[in-house]
């Protein structure tokens, strides 16, 4: 009587059972699909917030007289002559004209640095092109220096501004030295701050000669004891030097070691050398007169760079000179047009990807020129022509093995074969695509054979039913129907192939370019590298300007692959049929 609620009972459990799992299932499958979600936008957003930086740079604009005796020695006006004008030294003349104060070399150094001499080449060649600007005074527009640059995105400097606590009198002295006293510990602040970077420096200099010291005491070689007993003294001895600083009844030395403190009055800027005891007086040298060298200064700022100078690359009159001139509106900030429109360069400022972009594209042609044609008739024949023996079997084994072979062998097959054989030039972008299709041609078969495979039978056969013969079958049938999939898996491959870096390299695409190639039939075999290659060369550069151009190419190449898939993509929609 009781067995029906039994079963029932049983069949119950059995349903919920199955219920929970199912409900399981869905838990994982969204939660993993969520996690993938979350990994990947941190990924892309992490790399967008890198590029940020390499996206926008600061340009200084001067106005540069074009002398005739400089920029036409000759006097001819011929373009050899203009080619061998003194452009830098006009760039120089019309930076020192905004700081008249710049006469020592160290300070010229210093003034100099804030550009790059290459960005003389660009005034060269406006000149060349027109040359009627002789004699007149130009316009020039030039990227600042990288680490001015990153000074100025503050990425690199700990700076802070206060305003002056109370009035200041400022003594002038010999050779820009001044005297700086108030009524009150002005400096007080800066004293506390800058004695406990003094202190984590001193521990920081400390650890390392411990570990120089353990690393001594284990070290065998005579030449490598001699190299650590060497670090742990130096560091001792710099740890030494601080300490004896930190008396808090002695004056305060500023030197690289320590933050920098600067005072600016009246358009006048003062470094400051040495703070006294009781903090309320200190002695400095003016770098930029300004209007207040001298007298008391009610109206002062305290400028103080957080950053030791032993941090960073840019230096405090560096500081000082660049943020005079985004103060003139001289320095300005915009889009980093060079990063698309220049090929690569040793100067961070205008390094840009034009150059890995045209060679992507010429190398991604020919590979395009030759894996797709051929590794879709050879899928059509393998699936529809050829006849099934060991002989085929054996050449689908092969395919499908290729199609796991590890990219870097397929470089060393292009350097033993194409460049040690044949001659071919080397890194050009003809040695490339060779290189890349021949990558690509396995997955280009395999997944054209699937596409062919996925049409039905009875189309072949309603077509030669009606009399087609089998090529007509294929071709004006079979193949049409197969199209998306073989374009869908074509694309796809193309894109792995355009983000391979491996094989590239052992054809000498790794070397500095610095011309973008031609976009013509010369430009297949002019040297020339690729996006992939452009980031390697980039994230092992030691200046740290490269590492946001680094990001921005990542998210260049990232764009151009999405660009390929998202083509696929519509392909396939735009001309899928659902049987």
């Amino acid at each position: 009587m009781n067995r029906p609620a039994s079963i029932r009972s049983a069949v119950e459990a059995r349903l919920a059972r199955r219920h929970r799992s199912e409900q399981r299932f869905r838990f994982f499958g969204v939660a993993a699909i969520s996690l993938a979600v979350a990994f990947l936008a941190l990924l892309v957003g992490s790399i967008i917030i890198q590029s940020i930086p390499a996206l926008t740079t600061w340009r200084v604009t001067l106005d540069v007289e074009l002398e005739r005796s400089l920029i036409d020695p000759r006097g001819d006006m011929s373009e050899a002559s203009l080619r061998r004008g003194g452009y830098s030294a006009a760039i120089q003349t019309a930076l020192r004209r905004q700081f008249p104060d710049m006469e020592t070399r160290e300070e010229l150094r210093d003034l100099f640095g804030l550009y790059s001499a290459v960005n003389a080449a660009r005034l060269l060649n406006q000149v060349v092109e027109n040359p009627s600007l002789v004699g007149q005074t130009v316009s020039f527009t030039f990227p600042i220096d990288d680490a001015a640059n990153l000074y100025l995105q503050g990425a690199t400097v700990r700076e802070s501004t206060a305003p002056g606590p109370a009035p200041l009198l400022v003594t002038p002295g010999e050779d820009e030295t001044v005297t700086l006293a108030a009524d009150i510990a002005v400096f007080d602040a800066f004293m506390d701050e800058a004695r406990a970077v003094a202190r984590a420096r001193v521990r920081e200099l400390e650890q390392r000669a411990s570990r120089a010291e353990a690393a001594l005491s284990e070290a065998i070689d005579r030449d490598i004891r001699a190299v650590y007993e060497s670090e742990a003294r130096r560091a001792r001895t710099a740890a030494g030097q601080l300490l004896e600083r930190l008396d808090e009844g002695a004056a305060l030395v500023l030197d690289a070691q320590t933050p920098s403190l600067l005072i600016k009055a009246g358009g006048a800027v003062i470094r400051v050398t040495e703070i006294s005891a009781d903090r309320a007086q200190a002695a400095g040298e003016i770098v930029i007169s300004g209007d207040a060298p001298g007298g008391l200064m009610a109206d002062w700022t305290l400028w103080t760079l957080e950053t030791p100078q032993a941090g960073r690359r840019v230096s405090d009159r560096q500081i000082i000179l660049t943020d005079a001139l985004r103060e003139r509106g001289l320095a300005q900030s915009g889009f980093n047009t060079e990063l698309f429109t220049y090929a690569d360069s040793r100067e961070p400022e205008i390094a840009g990807v034009l150059g890995a972009l045209i060679g992507s594209v010429l190398t991604m042609f020919v590979t395009m020129l030759l894996a797709v044609p051929i590794g879709v008739g050879a899928a059509i024949y393998l699936e529809e022509f050829a006849p099934k023996n060991r002989i085929t079997d054996f050449i689908e084994v092969n395919i499908n093995n290729l199609a796991a072979v590890p990219s870097i062998v397929f470089g060393l097959l292009g350097l033993a074969v194409f460049i040690n054989t044949f001659g071919m030039p080397r890194s050009a972008p003809i040695v490339g695509g060779v290189v890349l299709a021949l990558m690509t041609l396995p997955t280009v078969i395999i997944s054209s054979r699937a596409a062919l495979k996925a049409v039905p039978p009875s189309i072949r056969e309603a077509a030669l039913g009606v009399g087609a013969s089998k090529t007509q079958a294929v071709f004006h049938h079979v193949l049409p129907l197969a199209a998306p999939g073989i374009l869908t898996g074509s694309i796809i491959g193309l894109a792995q192939a355009l983000g391979e870096t491996a094989p590239l390299l052992m054809i000498g695409m790794v070397a500095f370019i610095a011309d973008a190639p031609t976009l013509g039939l010369s430009g297949f075999t002019e040297p020339s590298t690729v996006m992939p290659v452009q980031i390697f060369l980039w994230s092992s550069a030691a200046e740290r300007a490269f590492e946001a151009r680094t990001a921005a190419a990542i998210l260049v190449l990232l764009i151009l692959m999405m660009s390929l898939n998202a083509v696929a993509i519509y392909l396939r929609r735009r001309f899928e049929r659902r049987w």
